[in-house]
């Protein structure tokens, strides 16, 4: 009888060392850390999508800006000319920038405010700071100033519609851009011609 106890307990201990000895075999896979996550993050497609469209509308406000900057200065700049200049054909050209301008920038406002787009309403800086420097001339000065400044300006804003015109993101910028091409180009032309005779 002894004997038999003493053969129990002895097989009961040698079960407890072999559980104990497996579960410290190997690491606890819950206490394992997990992978770390890559911290770079990759946009998605919608994201993408979202940064093209805000861009494209970006580029959309930029020609209604700029169409609106340049139509207010061309203004400004033509009924300083109409007072200061002393060649007869700058006068007439410059009343003619008058006209046709202002009658680009209604169209343009209404078109606009249509599609809820807010134009400046005072000329840029750079448009401004032309606008200064004409202001302190007089004469011939004058006449040979405003004169370059219109070609340049013309030319920029030729080149500006006739992209836009091309443009199907915004189909009202490209018609109205259509539209008002013809009347830029025969402003430059005419400056030209006026700018080869003071030559």
């Amino acid at each position: 009888m002894p004997f038999l106890l003493l053969a129990f307990a002895w097989t009961m201990l040698s079960c407890a060392n072999t559980r104990e000895s497996s579960s410290n075999t190997g690491p606890d896979k819950s206490s394992l850390p997990t992978p770390a996550s890559n911290s770079t993050a990759v946009p998605s497609s919608s994201n993408m999508t979202n940064a093209n469209q805000k861009n494209a509308t970006t580029a959309e406000k930029n020609f209604w800006s700029e169409a609106a900057d340049g139509g207010l200065s061309e203004v400004e700049m033509g009924k300083m000319a109409v007072k200061k200049a002393q060649n007869p054909e700058v006068k007439k050209f410059a009343q003619m920038m008058i006209t046709d301008h202002s009658k680009a920038n209604n169209e343009l406002k209404t078109i606009a405010a249509k599609q809820k787009i807010t134009l400046p309403t005072e000329i840029g800086p750079r448009n401004r700071s032309t606008i200064d420097e004409l202001n302190k001339l007089e004469g011939g000065d004058f006449d040979r100033e405003y004169v370059q400044a219109m070609v340049d300006d013309h030319e920029a804003d030729v080149q500006m519609f006739e992209d836009q015109a091309e443009d199907d993101s915004d189909l009202q910028a490209k018609a109205f851009a259509a539209k008002t091409l013809p009347v830029l180009k025969k402003h430059l032309e005419t400056i030209k011609v006026i700018q080869s005779k003071m030559k």
